[in-house]
């Protein structure tokens, strides 16, 4: 069995573990704490990845070192460049390939659709940091010392983690009114934590991958409303209200809130249309988007399930 070693056990993190564990392969899953999925064929190890030694140590006889870190956004660009070039550093080492969860903030604000030949031209902290991160790793494997890929996805859909539907929904099957700077009609992708666990691994395991980024197979675009729509016809909850915020009012938001603070470089995503091409991946991998339906009737079943739990 190939062992596979996934930093970080969030939702993708998560994913990916469950899914390569279930093929009956060796996961090694590495956080501060030693969290991560239970399952016989996963091994949790409680380990600062930051610390290149410790994690070479760990990813020695690994085909495959998964980035699934994901830093506090006010913290990106003092925790990422460490942890970053710890991880290269592993990969290098260990001849590992290096496979890192991206996402499409390094491209900047963007007028069509994007595809992995945008530039990546972001000029907000973040995006830059992002970008760096890429550099090196590209500037590596280039130069013969590792083996790289990146996969990014859209804003993700599906169960846990702090994305806009998990922000909406459940206040939407709750009878709530939502106010969020969203500008709530326009066409979006999503991309569900499913799809880019399937994506890490192929390109983790297919030397096609190596070298360059990839989109995520994601499902066509729709609107943050129609999907609020869906889940509220699937759980025979009232039509959502969903009201949009103004910009000042999330910058106001900002200056005591750090969250709302970051979210500032980001909110181009959310003000009009925001659509990825992930044709490249679909036609290279044979992996299509899983329909939003499923994900949408998925999110309103755990969503409802969950909820009586939280009442206790």
């Amino acid at each position: 069995m190939a062992l596979h070693v996934i930093v970080g056990a969030g939702p993708v993190g998560t994913a990916t573990a469950r899914l390569l564990a279930e093929r009956g392969e060796r996961v090694r899953v590495v956080t501060r704490r030693g969290t991560g999925p239970e399952h016989p064929a996963i091994e949790r190890v409680a380990a600062d990845a930051a610390d290149a030694d410790r994690l070479t140590a760990l990813s020695e006889g690994a085909d495959a070192l998964y980035n699934c870190a994901n830093p506090e956004y006010h913290t990106w660009p003092t925790d990422w460049p460490p942890l970053a070039a710890a991880l290269l550093t592993a990969a290098e080492r260990s001849g590992a390939v290096l496979t890192t969860v991206g996402n499409l903030y390094g491209y900047g604000p963007v007028d069509a659709p994007m595809t992995e030949a945008t530039p990546l031209a972001a000029t907000g902290v973040k995006g830059r940091v992002r970008n760096r991160m890429w550099a090196d790793a590209l500037a590596a494997h280039r130069a013969g010392r590792a083996r790289v890929t990146e996969v990014r996805g859209s804003d993700y859909i599906g169960l846990g983690g702090t994305s806009l539907p998990m922000m909406v929904l459940p206040k939407v099957l709750a009878g709530q009114r939502v106010f969020l700077p969203v500008a709530w009609d326009a066409p979006h992708t999503w991309t569900y934590v499913g799809d880019v666990a399937r994506t890490l691994v192929a390109a983790a395991t297919d030397p096609r991958a190596w070298g360059r980024a990839w989109h995520v197979p994601s499902a066509p675009p729709m609107s943050m409303r129609a999907l609020a729509d869906r889940a509220a016809k699937r759980a025979g909850a009232p039509a959502p209200r969903l009201t949009r915020m103004p910009y000042p009012v999330l910058w106001l938001g900002g200056l005591a809130d750090p969250f709302a603070r970051e979210m500032r470089e980001t909110a181009h995503q959310f003000a009009g249309p925001f659509v990825m091409d992930s044709t490249a991946a679909s036609e290279t991998f044979g992996i299509e988007g899983t329909p939003l339906d499923r994900v949408v009737d998925e999110m309103v079943t755990g969503l409802r399930a969950a909820a009586p739990a939280a009442a206790r």
